[in-house]
């Protein structure tokens, strides 16, 4: 079972609404932190964008149903999405098992990275989530 607080990695940027975002090349991948996988339980659904649709920070992108409940995904970051993760359409539980790697949502090309200073770093997302 994957744990939260601590084992937030440090090298990626979270939000209030429990994404992470972590720059890869000139792209950022973006998915859902081990504290709200945890939270919502068992996923059995992902609804994600398109590659070439436009996201808007603060914006929902996308769906996640768990058998608790559904919830909106957020944009990090404004900007266009360069590659979906498919393989969640047919493994779901990818988000549980490993939210910072295989269950990792979206990549998007950011119309303005500066917008990463001011989202929360592992220590305030682990301060915030109180863990």
């Amino acid at each position: 079972m994957p744990t939260g607080g601590g084992s937030n990695p440090g090298d990626r940027r979270y939000t209030t609404e429990h994404e992470w975002i972590k720059a890869e090349g000139e792209h950022y991948v973006v998915g859902i932190t081990a504290f709200a996988q945890d939270q919502l339980g068992d996923i059995v659904y992902v609804e994600l964008p398109k590659v070439g649709d436009q996201v808007e920070a603060g914006q929902a992108f996308g769906v996640i149903e768990s058998v608790k409940t559904a919830s909106d995904l957020y944009a990090p970051v404004s900007g266009e999405v360069v590659e979906v993760n498919g393989e969640l359409i047919d493994q779901p539980q990818s988000v549980n098992d490993d939210p910072y790697d295989a269950g990792w949502m979206i990549k998007i090309r950011a119309t303005d990275s500066t917008v990463l200073d001011s989202l929360l770093t592992a220590e305030q997302y682990s301060e915030q989530t109180g863990e």
